[in-house]
């Protein structure tokens, strides 16, 4: 019984001290989602004649009213715009929450006469105030795309809203104006112009003020967008490159995917020692790194606190795409982040490897057709290849990339052909046909990074749609039938998806659960290169390496999966091709290419 007291006690002061300073954010974030829809509510629909404060409200100027209400409509539109930024603790949303918050609570109770509205917005100004030291998240990279982004959902979002605004006051209509007419009156009355559609009394100047509020923050928000001062991503400098490439020099070996720190639109953050590195890239606020640590895995630990320091600076969310199962542990012990196998990395040992047996076959048979074609190989290292060659396999390489939009991250270096990257591996097939230069008709390209100084890593997968099929193959077997003059011992091939679940579900005795997941997965390969690329990469009887995406909730796996995508050029906002400037100076790596052009990072 003595024990129980002192229980109730602390309970009750946990009561009164209110939440956890740390969930503060998502409950006020929560709150002003609410209270944004109340103020677009109250600007939307007519006001409660039946309300009490209807008589207090009727002193003000009748004219203030249409006003009051464009005011509650903007500031519930723009709470809920903000919402999402005081979730992620930004100080400028907390700023901006502070100053709608009773604009709105102004506008609410002129027009819509409603007391419990008012007061709900004053009364989340108070934990606002006093938690604002958690509302201290530093800015995001970003870009002019956001407001072209802004422009095509605000308007979007005005025009649905602007209907109806235009149809809730039907007692007040002069006529019954069609859809088109109202369509037209909303349009019109964005820009500020009276439309087809006539009401009586004043409602027509409440609608009016209304569509231009709506108007007005379509406008405002994109200008503030697109002149705002930048914060542009990250990108890794040339001294943070050269430190890089050391690291890899010494303890390049341990990860295949390590050269691939290298691309330049990541950022970097160093151990305390400098002795290691994590590299990473923000998409839609995941920090987003790839593969292992770079360095000495004693050092690591710092460098993966200095990634979590910035990471809570920033209130990213962070997430490890593809490291291996020794990165995945000291991520989860060093940051109690948890990890979920994404698939398995194809590894061929060449000593091991022969196109002769009975496994073997359909790639042998593969390979000499295409040789009896008339096609060669050449492997080489960049550093080997003369300038005009090196030119022509990097216009080869962009023209042959199967989609607009530049892919690849995690395992994909961005570039072919760079000075700084001599010791990487480029295959090419050509067929000699009359005509057809010194350097024959190129067909294919493959180009293989460094991995330590006995290893390889398939980068990129490029060839002429007119060419033959099993170009692939036949690079693939020439890149490891040529690897030993190079010292190279083993090369990694491409990265299977969810291949386990694959390989288990199609055997026999599978259960109903895995065959429905092998199912989907079969279903999903249809736009996603997932089952096929698996069979590929068993073709050459590889030895497979689980890889892991660490996250730190269950609830972030969307979130992370969608920042992936983007990161991998799956999702992506670019101007249309005509509008672009094509430059034929890098051609960056196009890892989900069509027709199995590039299935590296697939």
């Amino acid at each position: 019984m003595s024990d129980e007291v002192p229980r109730r006690s602390d309970r009750a002061r946990r009561m009164l001290s209110g939440p956890r300073p740390e969930v503060v954010p998502t409950l006020i974030a929560r709150a002003c989602a609410l209270v944004g829809l109340l103020d677009i509510a109250a600007g939307v629909f007519p006001r409660f004649r039946h309300s009490r404060m209807h008589a207090l409200a009727e002193v003000l100027p009748g004219s203030f009213g249409p006003f009051a209400a464009a005011l509650s409509l903007s500031a519930g539109v723009l709470l809920l715009l903000l919402a999402h930024g005081l979730r992620r603790r930004k100080r400028r949303a907390w700023r901006a929450a502070v100053l709608l918050l009773p604009l709105g609570a102004v506008g609410e109770f002129v027009y819509r006469h409603s007391l419990i509205g008012t007061l709900i917005s004053v009364v989340l100004l108070i934990p606002l105030v006093r938690h604002r030291a958690e509302f201290a998240a530093l800015p995001d990279p970003r870009s002019r795309w956001r407001a072209l982004a802004n422009l095509v959902l605000m308007a979007a979002g005005s025009v649905a809203l602007g209907l109806i605004i235009v149809s809730v006051h039907p007692h007040r209509m002069v006529g019954n104006p069609s859809l088109a007419d109202r369509l037209t009156h909303v349009v019109y009355g964005m820009f500020g112009v009276e439309g087809p559609v006539a009401y009586a009394g004043r409602t027509s100047w409440t609608v009016a003020f209304s569509l231009g509020a709506l108007g007005w923050l379509t406008a405002v928000t994109t200008v503030y967008l697109a002149f705002r001062p930048e914060h542009p991503a990250a990108r890794l400098t040339a001294e943070d490159e050269t430190r890089l490439r050391e690291l890899l020099a010494k303890h390049g070996r341990r990860d295949s995917l390590g050269h691939f720190a290298l691309r330049r639109d990541k950022a970097v953050v160093f151990s305390p020692s400098g002795k290691a590195a994590v590299t990473y890239r923000v998409v839609s606020g995941v920090m987003l790194a790839s593969g292992d640590p770079i360095g000495d895995v004693e050092a690591w630990p710092g460098a993966i606190e200095r990634f979590m320091d910035e990471a809570k600076a920033h209130s990213w969310t962070p997430a490890v795409m593809g490291c291996s199962e020794t990165g995945g542990e000291v991520w989860t012990r060093e940051t109690g982040l948890d990890a979920l196998e994404l698939g398995d990395e194809a590894v061929v040992e060449v000593a091991d490897f022969s196109l002769a047996g009975r496994a073997m076959r359909n790639v042998r048979q593969m390979v000499k057709r295409i040789e009896r074609a008339g096609y060669e190989t050449r492997v080489r290292r960049v550093r080997d290849l003369g300038d005009a060659e090196l030119e022509r396999v990097r216009r080869a390489a962009e023209d042959w990339r199967g989609t607009d939009t530049e892919r690849g991250f995690s395992m994909a270096l961005g570039r072919v052909g760079d000075p700084s990257d001599g010791d990487c591996l480029i295959a090419t097939a050509h067929r000699y046909d009359d005509g057809s230069g010194p350097y024959g008709d190129l067909r294919a390209i493959l180009h293989f990074v460094p991995w330590g100084p006995d290893g390889a890593s398939l980068d990129l997968m490029r060839r002429d749609r007119s060419a033959d099929p099993g170009m692939n193959e036949l690079l693939i077997a020439a890149a490891l039938r040529d690897a030993p003059k190079f010292g190279i011992t083993r090369v990694s091939l491409n990265f299977a998806m969810f291949r386990s679940a694959l390989a288990r579900g199609e055997k026999i005795g599978a259960g109903p659960v895995l065959r429905a997941w092998r199912g989907l997965l079969v279903f999903l390969s249809r736009w996603f290169q997932i089952e096929s690329l698996y069979k590929f990469n068993a073709k050459f009887q590889p030895r497979w390496e689980p890889r892991f995406v660490v996250y730190r909730a269950s609830a972030d796996l969307p979130r992370i999966g969608l920042a992936a995508m983007q990161a991998e050029g799956f999702v992506t906002l670019a101007l249309p091709r005509f509008l672009r400037l094509r430059s034929r100076r890098t051609a960056a790596p196009c890892p989900h290419g069509q027709q199995g052009q590039d299935m590296r990072a697939a």
